[in-house]
């Protein structure tokens, strides 16, 4: 069989900020949503193995199907604010979309789901709408048997199970009016069978566990209590004379008719457990496990809370009592608390997800019973990404995003694995604003934009870099040459109130002794700010230090702007920023320069209208050239192309650019990028249109001021059916003298095309599909930006795979590329192309 022409290298997605939003597999497979896709991730092999989309709207709720022998499912349901609910089925070891369920008019919050024989399903859900509803899936439709109406009032979660010793289900609903809803199902309908009165604010979870023949739900409440019940068929608790004296709890009883047979049940309840400080969001049991051919259930609970724990409980032997046995958190960072919780199948590892979609792991210690430590685990953006950029070297990605946050990809390497996959290793800005650009400037410096008029400079500290060379692989001397040591802070922290990363040298490591005790010096003291501890990392660090301890310290701010960043582009010599703003007026299109040594302002270059959306130096620095929300695109010439070897400051004057009435593009210009050659230039339009133009190469002779060179277009229009958001020039040249590009578009796929210079380009013929994305690779929103390795080969492979040269295979692996998108769907994803596969 032949290669793939792109596989997905790494999805880096974290969790949608809903309390119901994962799910945990008796297969081991994490299932969880974000953006309007779900996720499945594999916390051994640490990566996201499938995504899958279908939803139109934010995935609010996920669950698994779990099976009664405890074995792997093969059903997933997953609810979003599109208020649908969609039916995933395993078929050939991949799931597939199978039905969705359409009836309710509110985003979907929570569901679960139980097997009935003849491999039917019985689906409980809950909306905004005020509703429950209850499908019966056959396997190829669904259809909503039963709808409970709760008035004004919200349910939070619901539960289904088994009634003890029948085939009957009961359903536990929660919600807003602090009471427990059963419904039991007789002769075909769900009716109420009891409320459940104790909790004294909002029910945020609920659940059902079988225990010796009996059933224990636990609740979780806004009140910080948990409630554990129990419920037990009647007949099973007949009474002798000396338990009638005795104390006992009360018991809420109910009766149920099934075929002129009636059976009696009792609720109590067994026991409140309070140790949280904050509201409760998630109270999980752990999975059971089969032994001897029967379902044993062991009695350990987990419950999540916005005081930033998990604590896991357990009864105590001989007294029953329930006793709180680990718990478990973050310190540190200005985030809230935890949204939800789940344990994996044999209970060894525990998982929180919280607040700004983070997940947090922890895995039991093999020697030491009772200790847990922190684990790695898959991290990503918790809104729209907007910009990204490879390091010269390529062997990190940094990213910025909506989510006000700037995080740094890298391959980690493990001994015991043959193939790298992807982290989060630093977090180098935490900022105030959405952010919305970036551009390196050399390897460990970069320029970050956000919806803010100031552009901020920021270098790597000390620290980052030795925990880089650790986790990559690369000697530390090597990375050390090529970054500016001198004076090189440890690391940076925020001071309280501020938004500016300050360094944190070696001498501020000492810890300040308070001479007077407990009494605050200052208000300074009152208020600390978030301090760095430096940390000596060889495995991706976990959430609360990417928080506080991976910061970089912000080294200039640029003033000149009047209005918000919008994009930036930085040239390969590392002489030049170049920095637009939203416009719109012609005075605020204009593009600035800044010299990336002095970092002054060196130049403003009009000459658009409206919003320059993006930027682009070409590779020998030569030219820049600027696309715009005013349909079209300018091209400026370095004035002293000498300059760029002797390093001093550069002028650019316009080469030349489009007006109203030469302008192919119809609509916005969304995106622009060079040829490695410097001969060619692309850009990609909301009109679907990706043109290249040129040849820029040619027209280097002296320009009169009279008359600027026409730089035309050299191949043809090609319509790629929908709106081009993003485009980018491989750097590696194709054999036979083609180019190979990257077209993403508004619906979230990536096109990949082979263009070949010719003469007379007719009908697209010039254009060839290479390969494309599909449904699961795709982003499932707008494809944000594109961006090639700059080098052949893969990242965090070694030097085994680097072509040598440009277009050199000499190689093994160097027919591979790497591209780098990030969506609107708050994911990066990282492909890897063989460009020799066509």
């Amino acid at each position: 069989m032949a290669a793939p022409i792109m596989e997905t290298c790494h999805v880096a997605c974290c969790a949608n900020r809903t309390p119901n939003v994962l799910s945990w597999g008796r297969g081991g497979l994490i299932a969880y949503g974000t953006c309007n896709s779900v996720a499945l991730y594999d916390p051994q092999e640490k990566g996201v193995v499938a995504v899958l989309n279908g939803h139109t709207g934010r995935v609010n709720t996920v669950q698994w199907v779990h099976r009664e022998d405890c074995g792997r499912e093969t059903h997933l349901v997953s609810g979003g604010s599109d208020s649908l609910l969609i039916v995933w089925e395993a078929q050939d070891g991949k799931f597939k979309q199978y039905v969705e369920c359409v009836g309710h008019t509110g985003p979907v919050c929570a569901v679960d789901a139980i097997h009935l024989d003849n491999n039917k399903l019985l689906i409980a859900s809950t909306a905004s709408d005020s509703t429950v509803k209850l499908w019966l899936y056959t396997g190829s439709k669904a259809e909503c048997t039963h709808t409970i109406s709760f008035g004004s009032g919200f349910m939070m979660d619901v539960s289904l199970a088994w009634l003890p010793g029948s085939r009957v289900p009961i359903l536990a609903c929660g919600g807003d009016d602090c009471r427990i809803h059963l419904y039991a199902q007789c002769n075909g309908q769900f009716r109420k069978v009891l409320s459940l009165q104790g909790h004294e604010d909002w029910i945020r979870g609920v659940e059902w566990a079988c225990v010796d023949g009996d059933l224990l739900l636990a609740s979780c409440a806004q009140d910080c209590l948990i409630r554990v019940w129990r419920l037990a068929a009647k007949s099973r608790t007949k009474r002798n004379a000396q338990e009638e004296r005795t104390i006992r709890m009360t018991e809420d009883v109910f009766t149920l008719t099934q075929n002129d047979a009636s059976s009696a049940f009792a609720v109590t309840l067994e026991s409140v457990l309070a140790g949280h400080e904050n509201k409760v969001y998630g109270v999980h049991w752990q999975p059971p496990v089969i032994k001897g051919g029967d379902q044993h259930q062991s009695l350990s609970l987990l419950s999540a809370s916005m005081d930033k724990t998990m604590i896991l409980w357990a009864q105590e032997e001989g007294s029953g009592v329930w006793v709180e046995q680990v718990r478990v958190g973050e310190v540190g960072g200005n985030t809230l608390g935890f949204y939800g919780c789940q344990m994996s199948p044999d209970g060894s590892m525990i998982l929180a997800h919280a607040f700004h979609g983070a997940l947090h792991l922890w895995t039991q210690s093999h020697d030491k019973e009772g200790e847990w430590s922190p684990g790695v685990v898959i991290s990503g953006h918790f809104n729209a990404v907007q910009d990204l950029s490879w390091d010269p070297e390529g062997e990190f990605i940094l990213s910025v995003g909506s989510d006000q946050t700037t995080r740094l990809l890298t391959p980690w390497k493990r001994k015991d694995q043959t193939q790298p996959t992807w982290h989060e290793i630093s977090r180098p800005q935490i900022h105030g604003y959405d952010m919305q650009c970036l551009a390196m400037v050399g390897r460990f410096q970069y320029v970050s934009g956000a919806d803010e008029k100031v552009l901020r400079v920021f270098r790597a500290p000390r620290n980052f870099v030795e925990n880089f060379a650790n986790i990559s692989g690369t000697p530390l001397a090597k990375l050390l040459a090529s970054s500016d040591t001198v004076d090189q802070p440890e690391g940076a922290s925020t001071p309280a109130l501020g938004l500016s990363n300050k360094a944190v040298f070696q001498g501020d490591l000492a810890p300040k002794t308070n001479e007077e005790g407990t009494g605050f010096n200052s208000v300074s003291d009152q208020y600390q700010e978030s301090y760095f501890h430096p940390l000596t990392l060889n495995e991706p660090p976990p959430e609360d230090h990417l928080l506080q301890n991976t910061l970089w310290p912000e080294v200039q701010k640029l003033y000149g702007h009047g209005f918000e960043m919008f994009c930036l582009a930085s040239d390969s010599g590392r002489t030049v920023v170049a920095s637009a703003c939203k416009a719109s007026k012609a005075e605020h299109a204009a593009v600035l320069l800044w010299s990336a040594t002095s970092w002054r302002q060196l130049q403003a270059l009009p000459c658009h209208s409206l919003t320059v959306t993006q930027m682009a130096f070409s590779p020998n620095g030569l030219f820049l050239l600027a696309v715009s929300r005013d349909r079209t695109w300018s091209l400026w010439r370095r004035d002293d192309p000498a300059a760029t070897l002797t390093n001093t400051e550069p002028h650019f004057s316009l080469y030349t650019s489009t007006r109203k009435d030469t302008a192919v593009h119809t609509r916005i210009i969304w995106s622009c990028d060079w040829s490695a050659d410097n001969k060619y230039f692309v850009t990609s339009s909301r009109d679907k249109k990706v043109i290249v133009w040129g040849d820029c190469s040619s027209s280097e002779a002296s320009v009169t001021p009279d008359e600027p060179p026409v730089i035309r277009p050299c191949s043809s229009i090609l319509d790629v059916g929908d709106s081009a958001t993003a485009v980018s020039f491989c750097p590696i040249l194709c054999p036979g003298n083609s180019y190979l590009l990257a077209v993403g578009l508004e619906s979230g796929q990536v096109l990949l095309y082979k263009w070949e210079p010719s003469e007379e380009p007719a009908g697209a013929s010039d254009w060839t599909r290479y390969g494309e994305t599909d449904s699961s690779q795709s982003h499932s929103l707008t494809v944000k930006r594109l961006r090639w390795r700059p080098r052949a080969g893969r990242a965090g492979q070694g030097g085994e795979e680097e072509g040598r040269g440009e277009g050199s295979v000499t190689a093994a692996g160097s027919s591979w590329v790497q591209l780098a998108s990030a969506g609107a769907d708050h994911s990066v994803k990282i492909f890897n192309i063989n460009r020799l596969a066509v």
